[in-house]
């Protein structure tokens, strides 16, 4: 994918993250999955929302996916807290040309949580991820 490709997308993915009923941080995981690849697509899924949960949710939580719901896009995933439907995080998992980024965000935590967060989604997910604010996005 081009830079200027994924510089388009890093601001979409900032524009997700303007001001709303609460303040929020992402990240965008570049994967090298195509779409013969879906279940471990899925895996991804799961394994970065458990990253981002380990660090920001003080419960155990679940995934719902969009795919079962028309208030919700195809391939749009949930983590909910398991005791009453609290927002976790949210993702939406994109096919750019041949292979599959996800866009994912939480509830803003500072900024060294954030570093923390896409460091570790890195790591587990072995990808290149970008971390995003509303004001800017960074690599660790």
């Amino acid at each position: 994918m081009s830079d200027a490709a994924n510089e388009d997308l890093y601001q979409r993915a900032a524009a997700l993250l303007e001001p709303g009923d609460i303040e929020l941080h992402g990240a965008v995981i570049h994967t090298n999955l195509g779409p013969e690849e879906e279940s471990m697509m899925h895996q991804v899924t799961l394994d970065a929302g458990d990253v981002i949960s380990a660090h920001v949710a003080e419960e155990d939580t679940y995934i719902y996916s969009g795919n079962d719901d028309d208030r919700f896009g195809v391939n749009q995933h949930h983590g909910l807290t398991l005791s009453n439907d609290e927002f976790v995080w949210e993702c939406q998992q994109l096919m750019r040309e041949t292979k599959y980024d996800v866009v994912i965000y939480w509830e803003a935590t500072d900024d060294a949580e954030h570093r923390a967060i896409v460091s570790e989604l890195a790591e587990t997910l072995d990808a290149d991820v970008v971390g995003v604010t509303e004001d800017d996005y960074f690599r660790v």
